[in-house]
């Protein structure tokens, strides 16, 4: 971990955009509940379109989900290294 001055242009809560320091745009900060309950959301669509859609457009759905799942896989490594628990649970 290393602490760094960053730009916030809005810390408005579960959408605080800030900037990273070597970025030339600005970002969005997703709470990680949040990150988890869109996640969760993500695989309900995929489950219900999977009958409804076209094989090209449930891929389409099913890539957003995955790279939703795969921002949340890194978030839970980075707070495991750090010692840092989880803001929700993975129990069913």
């Amino acid at each position: 971990m290393r602490v760094e001055s960053v730009e916030i242009y809005s810390d408005e809560s579960n959408r605080a955009i800030l900037r990273h320091p070597g970025r030339k745009f600005p970002g969005l900060l997703i709470q990680g509940d949040s990150l988890y309950s869109l996640c969760k959301k993500a695989d309900a669509a995929c489950a219900s379109a999977k009958s409804a859609l076209d094989t090209e457009l449930y891929r389409e759905l099913n890539e957003l989900r995955n790279a939703m799942w795969g921002y949340l896989t890194h978030y839970k490594v980075i707070l495991g290294e750090h010692g840092i628990p989880l803001p929700f649970s993975e129990r069913p």
